[in-house]
C-alpha cells in the first residue's frame, strides 16, 4: 500500500464548505482508502491506498464530500515520493508560515513563469515547476495584495496552497502510516 496525501482545497475558511475531518476520513475508508489521519481542519488527509486508488482518489474524494456534505471541492492528491520531492525542491528558505507550495491540478502551462511575473507586483516571489508553484510573502500571507485567481490563470491550471510546514507535517504523517 502507497502512502498519499489529498489536499481538500477552500474547506472550513470563514463558515464555508464546512467538513468535519472525522466526517472527511469517514468518506476516505468508505473508498477503500485505509490508515486516514487528518491534520488541521484545513483540509489534508494522509491515507495508504492501492495504486489504482490513489489514482482515482483526487476524484472520489470530491464525489463523496459532495454527496455527503452538498459542495464539491477541488482535491489534488499526491504521494509520499511526489510529497517528499515537492518539499525538497522549495527554492525559498525562512519563516515556513511565509512560504506556501501550491499542488497544481495539472501541469503548468508554457509560458507561466513569464504570465505569473507579470501578475506578481509586490515583494512576493513565485518559482514555477511542473506540478507545483512556491510562493515566498516576505511580509506575510495576509499583508499581500496578491491575486491568487490571477495566479491561477497565469498557471493555466487551480491549485491549492500550504505551507511549507504542513507539507512538512503531511510527510511525516505519510512515513509514520507506511513505517505500520
Amino acid at each position: 500500500m502507497t502512502p498519499a496525501v489529498a489536499l481538500i482545497r477552500g474547506i472550513n475558511v470563514g463558515g464555508k464548505n464546512t467538513l468535519p475531518m472525522a466526517s472527511l476520513r469517514c468518506i476516505c475508508e468508505d473508498l477503500g482508502l485505509r490508515n486516514a489521519a487528518t491534520y488541521i481542519q484545513s483540509g489534508n488527509v494522509v491515507f495508504t491506498g492501492s495504486a489504482t486508488a490513489i489514482a482515482a482518489a483526487s476524484r472520489k474524494i470530491a464525489a463523496g464530500i459532495e454527496q455527503s456534505h452538498g459542495f464539491r471541492p477541488s482535491v489534488v492528491v499526491r504521494t509520499l515520493e511526489e510529497t517528499r520531492a515537492a518539499l525538497a525542491a522549495c527554492p525559498f528558505e525562512g519563516d515556513p508560515a511565509r512560504v506556501l507550495v501550491m499542488f497544481l491540478e495539472g501541469e503548468a502551462v508554457r509560458g507561466a513563469a513569464k504570465a505569473v511575473a507579470a501578475v506578481c507586483t509586490g515583494p512576493e516571489r513565485i518559482v514555477v515547476a511542473r506540478g507545483e508553484a512556491y510562493l515566498h510573502f516576505p511580509e506575510g500571507v495576509g499583508a499581500s495584495k496578491l491575486s491568487m485567481a490571477k495566479v491561477e490563470a497565469a498557471l493555466g491550471t487551480p491549485g491549492t496552497c500550504r505551507n511549507v510546514r504542513t507539507v512538512a507535517k503531511a510527510v511525516e504523517m505519510m512515513e509514520a502510516i507506511s513505517a505500520s
